[in-house]
Order: structure tokens, then sequence, then C-alpha cells
């Protein structure tokens, strides 16, 4: 049955570049309030502090905002029930755990990473799945007492049914069932204080009221967890609701490392917002063929809660294509065509930092395309052809390229200081020159030889495109190591 207002939210973690798999549930629960006339929600979820950044949440608002949803609260809006970022929340949540431990429900846990790790070895070895062995469960309160006056670092942990199973209706895939045993006890506060992603979870979503919890497949063993602190607390729960990943077409799940993920890059590469979304949309709805071309109201009026598919959305590529190239043609006039093209050119600056780049590198305006096209391209057109004039052997080159890629990932804010530094930081590692790695690099990002400064160049094109340019330079030089050529 609905709540007459419901209310749902989306919880990205800012630890990365937002993920359309992030938007495909945001989606979802978008119309979901639209159609019942309920709320959307908003909340940050950065309780890992070693990865979250402000770069990162700002990325995940802009993005959000690129594809057309708004909310009704959140933290750049405010509402009744914020703060709406964990981070800001972190006192809410001791509290809470004391009432567990007072009322017997969690325990404090003194095992070092190095007691676990050894642990989940052994029962990996044993063919176990890895788990917390209950080992300081047991401990009487003076030995809790001594170790917490003595200074030992600890965490709380949940106490865990030992006998039946967790029973509750998904709103996808109906009747499920779990057993207890194979539900690890959780830690809900870590060493530093801050909550884990399951009990600031809870909590928040208790606190801000929320009726309908909507998110991944991924998420669904996890609901017993989630149950039994309902349950603990003696608060009614939200009705979950599971909804199938976004696969590739071989079914494998869709990951940066294999596809282009980042909301970034569909933006960078021209895709309408617009198109994007009426492109997830159609995960939700039952249409007919040709009737495809959706507005976000008309994917509501189609939305139906109760009739959800349990097969894989499966992200095809080549759809999403065809659905931009419809958008672009039948529902812009040839006044927006051109004002959504002049926009998308000057995203991140592009066009016009492009250009000063290219002021003293050019004798006509007409070399201009040549040297900095690249920056406003899909696809640079990289062949074997396109490394053929590099000194480095196509072994070194695909090391360089490997090497790089991995090791971008590391870099927090994206910008020529930070690249600068971190490709120095492969040079280093890799005992070469810097003026030996970066070739392979400019014919990468640029497909050619001769380009704009390396660094500005990457920083214009942003993180999502560099990573998938220097995916595809992988593959091609690969080919040619391959080759032996």
């Amino acid at each position: 049955m609905i709540n007459p207002t419901p209310r749902v939210r989306i919880a990205p973690s800012p630890t990365g570049e937002p993920h359309v798999g992030t938007v495909y549930i945001a989606l979802f629960n978008y119309l979901f309030a639209k159609k019942m006339g309920g709320e959307f929600i908003l909340r940050i979820e950065d309780t890992d502090a070693t990865r979250s950044t402000p770069e990162f949440e700002e990325k995940v608002l802009d993005a959000l905002k690129w594809t057309g949803l708004t909310w009704s609260e959140g933290p750049d809006v405010g509402g009744p029930y914020g703060p709406y970022r964990q981070s800001d929340r972190k006192d809410m949540y001791q509290p809470y755990a004391q009432e567990l431990l007072n009322k017997g429900h969690a325990f404090r846990c003194f095992c070092t990473p190095e007691r676990l790790e050894q642990m989940r070895e052994a029962q990996r070895a044993g063919g176990k799945p890895p788990k917390y062995d209950g080992l300081c469960l047991h401990l009487k309160a003076e030995e809790v007492t001594a170790k917490m006056a003595a200074g030992e670092t600890s965490v709380v942990r949940m106490k865990i049914p030992t006998e039946g199973s967790c029973d509750f209706t998904d709103g996808v895939y109906g009747e499920v069932s779990i057993p207890w045993d194979s539900v690890d006890m959780q830690v809900l506060i870590k060493g530093d204080g801050m909550p884990t992603y399951h009990m600031a979870n809870v909590i928040d979503d208790h606190l801000m009221k929320i009726t309908h919890v909507a998110r991944g497949e991924e998420w669904l063993a996890s609901v017993p967890k989630h149950i039994l602190l309902y349950r603990y607390f003696e608060w009614d729960q939200p009705v979950f609701m599971h909804l199938s990943l976004m696969r590739n077409a071989d079914k494998s799940k869709l990951s940066k490392r294999k596809n282009p993920t980042s909301i970034s890059y569909y933006s960078a590469l021209g895709y309408l917002p617009e198109a994007l979304m009426n492109f997830l949309g159609l995960f939700f709805i039952q249409i007919a063929e040709g009737e495809e071309l959706l507005t976000m109201d008309e994917l509501a009026n189609q939305f139906d809660p109760d009739n959800l598919s349990k097969a894989g959305a499966i992200f095809d590529i080549q759809k999403l294509d065809w659905l931009n190239g419809r958008w672009l043609r039948e529902k812009l006039t040839p006044e927006e065509f051109i004002a959504r093209s002049l926009e998308w050119a000057m995203e991140n600056l592009r066009l016009t930092e492009g250009l000063k780049l290219s002021q003293s590198r050019i004798s006509k305006l007409g070399e201009l395309p040549q040297l900095a096209g690249f920056l406003l391209s899909g696809d640079v057109g990289l062949t074997p052809a396109s490394f053929a004039g590099l000194k480095t052997s196509p072994a070194e080159t695909l090391e360089i390229i490997n090497t790089v890629q991995a090791d971008l990932e590391k870099i927090l804010e994206w910008n020529v200081e930070t690249i600068d530094q971190e490709l120095r930081s492969v040079a280093d590692k890799l005992g070469k020159k810097l003026r030996v790695v970066t070739p392979p690099l400019f014919v990468a990002v640029s497909g050619s030889a001769r380009s704009l400064p390396l660094f500005d160049s990457m920083a214009l094109l942003g993180r999502s495109v560099v990573r998938q340019r220097l995916k595809v330079a992988a593959t091609v030089v690969a080919s040619m190591v391959g080759d032996g050529n």
C-alpha cells in the first residue's frame, strides 16, 4: 500500500565522479515521488572521510542538476529534517549507538585490523565466507571498561540472531528470506567515531521520515541488518524496493574499468540530459514500440511502481545514441540547437581556454580545428599509426599509459597542478624523464603528436574523458605489442 504522502531520497557518496547508476536510481525515486505526489530528497552520505571530498560533492550536485532533477530538501536547499550531509550529523549517531549497547543489541569490539585480516584469510582458506567470528561478543563489562580506560580503540558492532531467517517483502522482488547465519555482525560505529553506512542510513531515513527506500539490488543482502536496526530501535521500517543493476550487453556489471560511467563523460560528449533521462526512464515503464521519445513529465505519467521488471537494465549505448539523435532533430528548434551547441562547447571553458592555448601555436585560424579540435571531439581516431612515430617502443608506451591510467585515479582535485604533480610522480616511479612519459599521452588524449599543452588539455577535457581516451589508447597499443610491432 502506498503512503498518501511518500518521502523518498537519493543518498550518493561524494567519493568519485558521479556515476550514471546514481542517476538511474535517482530518476526512479524522482518519478516515484512525482507520480505519487510525494517528496524527493537529496542526502549526501559522506561517512567515508578518507575518500569524500567537497569537490566530488559539488560534482554530484552539478551532475544531478544537469539531468534536470530537482529536490525539495537537500544540502543546498535546506529543509525541516537537516542537516542533509552526514558529516554534519556526526554527533546525532552516538546516542543511538549507546542505546543499542545499553539494550544489549550491540557490543564493543577491540579486534585490530591485523587480527581481523588473519581471521578472514583463515575463513577464506577454509572455503567459508569471511565474517566476524564473535571474539569480543562475550567480553564482560569490567573487561570492556578496562580496555576503554587503557585507551584501546574499539568499534561498535551489532548483534545478530543465531537462528531462523529475516523474511520481508521487497517492492520489486516480492517475498525474500535471508538466513541470519549468513549476516555479519556489522560495524555500526567506526574507531574514529563516524557511523558506517548501515547505521547512518537507517537513523537518517527514520529521522527524515523516509517511507520508501529504492536502491540498487546490490543492497538487497544488507536489508536484514537494516530491518534488525529498525526492530532494535522499535521503529516502523520503510518499504524496500531493490532495482536491477544496469549492465552491459554481455550482462557484466557496468563499471568505469570497462566503459564510461561518469555523467560528466556523457555531458562532455554532447548527450542531451533530456535524452539520457529518457533512456534511463524507459527501464521503469512499459510502452509500445514507436513511443520511446518521452519527456520527464511523460515518463512520470507512464510510471507504475507496481509493475517493475526484475530483468537487468541493459545500458545499450547504441539506443542512447539513437534517442539522443532523435532529441536533437525532433525536439529542438534550430535556435535551440545552436544555443545548446554553444553551451556544450563552453562547458568547463573548453572552447575559450582552448582558444587561448592555441593563440601562440598557430600561423592562421584555419589551423585551429586540427590543433584544438580534440577538445570537442568524441573520438580522436586512434590507430596503431598514431603511435608509430614515438621514440618509446609499444611495450614501453603501454606501460606508461597503463601506469598513468591507474595513478590519475588517485587525484582528488582535478586541475593542471595536480595532474602535473601526478605525472611527475609517475615518471619517477617508472624511472623515466618526464619528456619520455608525456609524448604517448599527447597522442592518447589528442590523437596527434603536436597539440596543446598536455596538462592544460587534460584539465580541460576532464577526468572522465581522459580516462576513456587512455583506455582506448591502451587497447590500441596492446594490439601493437601483440603483433610484435
